[in-house]
């Protein structure tokens, strides 16, 4: 039998191994070096936003942009069940609580549902005197200028200080209405644009502008699954110099003299290394092929597996030129006859590798006892949804073996 289809590898095909070569041969192979900084240029041109960042990892730069959010201790941040666990990882490691939101049909955070909640669940504490009420109740919050309002959760009386929109499998979520109400409210918005390099806004008020440059912050990831790589990596976008400020400072261990090394904060080895940084712009420089690829094979796919009983393959938000980083085939287990697991079963006995979406978070151990908001879309999303093979290194003729087998 053929070798095994994997689901989403990594494209090496450009100058990696000529710019990795420099790097090696000029000894400049750790968090210094000119691939650092020319990487953090490229992908700032390239997003439109004014900063970028380089980070180890997309959860070292969602937990420092928590950070210069002012996540505090015992706050809370609201995000969607339907993710990968990093983000909420990173809520904790501020020590802060999540509140777990629904998704919507293209799987980002349900809209609708969180301003709901937002509006009925918490109010504004816009008065000194509430304020000083709320901080007596939580030793632990500080705010430094107590006439700015702050939204309190009714159920806990926690300050609810942020939200985390995460774009799932390339899909931009609607932010038109969640960013006039966090305006409001005083919620800082992280974008988690980990999987969506390349997705742009056509439609809305940000019409033209890409995934992660809409809130305050905004995260990408370049782990060697998505559409391009530096093998592990990550981006903090913002348009705020202080923001861009603190966090190249707090991502290289918060040195305040480096000859004396002398460090006044807690900081973090998470600078991301020149080694990593070459592979990165080098893989950028192939980006516009690959979201054009990643495209006509989601085309393709959509156009065959439609016509098969049974199965459809996840459409994309209308309001917004995708990436296509991940193809999530839906199955109705009555008309297939097959559920997700069994179909899942067959295709890796074909060797096609897929896989289902990720465990939702509100049902994870470590968080099953946080707070969740009506959540019935993401339990439909994850009962029916496999991902499949969608790398860009994909030829016609596994598509077609991937489809011969559905």
């Amino acid at each position: 039998m053929s070798d095994v289809i994997q689901l989403s590898v990594p494209s090496i095909q450009g100058n990696e191994w000529k710019y990795v070569k420099e790097c090696l041969d000029t000894g400049w192979v750790s968090s210094t070096g000119k691939y650092v900084e020319l990487f953090e240029k490229k992908i700032a041109e390239y997003t439109g936003a004014k900063y970028a960042i380089a980070c180890v990892n997309g959860t070292s730069a969602l937990h420092i942009s928590l950070i210069l959010a002012g996540v505090q201790p015992n706050d809370e941040v609201l995000v969607p069940t339907l993710t990968f666990i990093a983000p909420i990882n990173a809520v904790k490691y501020c020590k802060a609580h999540p509140i777990f939101m629904d998704a919507d049909k293209y799987y980002n955070l349900d809209i609708r549902k969180t301003i709901e909640f937002i509006r009925n669940e918490t109010k504004l504490v816009n008065n000194e005197a509430a304020i000083e009420n709320t901080l007596q109740k939580n030793k632990k919050l500080k705010i430094t200028n107590q006439k700015t309002p702050i939204t309190v959760n009714r159920k806990t009386g926690r300050r609810i200080s942020a939200i985390i929109p995460i774009h799932v499998l390339g899909n931009a979520v609607w932010l038109d209405e969640l960013d006039e109400v966090c305006k409001e409210r005083n919620i800082k918005i992280i974008e988690d644009a980990s999987e969506s390099i390349g997705t742009r806004y056509i439609k809305g008020n940000f019409s033209t502008k890409h995934t992660g440059t809409i809130g305050e912050l905004g995260c990408l990831s370049f782990n060697g699954n998505k559409i391009i790589t530096t093998g592990g990596g990550g981006i903090i976008l913002t348009d705020n110099e202080e923001y861009a400020k603190r966090a190249k400072y707090l991502t290289t261990q918060a040195k305040d003299d480096e000859v004396r090394y002398i460090h006044n904060e807690i900081g973090y080895n998470y600078r991301l290394t020149n080694i990593q940084a070459a592979i990165g712009v080098a893989q950028l420089e192939r980006l516009p092929n690959y979201l054009k690829i990643k495209k006509k094979n989601y085309e393709f796919y959509k156009k065959n597996i439609d016509q098969i009983p049974g199965l459809h393959l996840s459409g994309v938000p209308e309001y917004a030129e995708n990436n296509y980083w991940m193809y999530s085939l839906q199955v109705d287990k009555n008309t297939y006859k097959k559920d997700r697991e069994e179909l899942m079963s067959y295709l890796s006995s074909q060797k096609i590798q897929t896989r289902p979406v990720w465990y939702l978070n509100h049902l994870q151990k470590p968080y099953k006892d946080c707070q969740n908001y009506k959540i019935e879309k993401a339990l439909e999303l994850l009962d029916k949804t496999l991902n499949i093979p969608c790398s860009v290194n994909l030829k016609k003729r596994d598509i077609d073996r991937i489809l011969e087998v559905l």
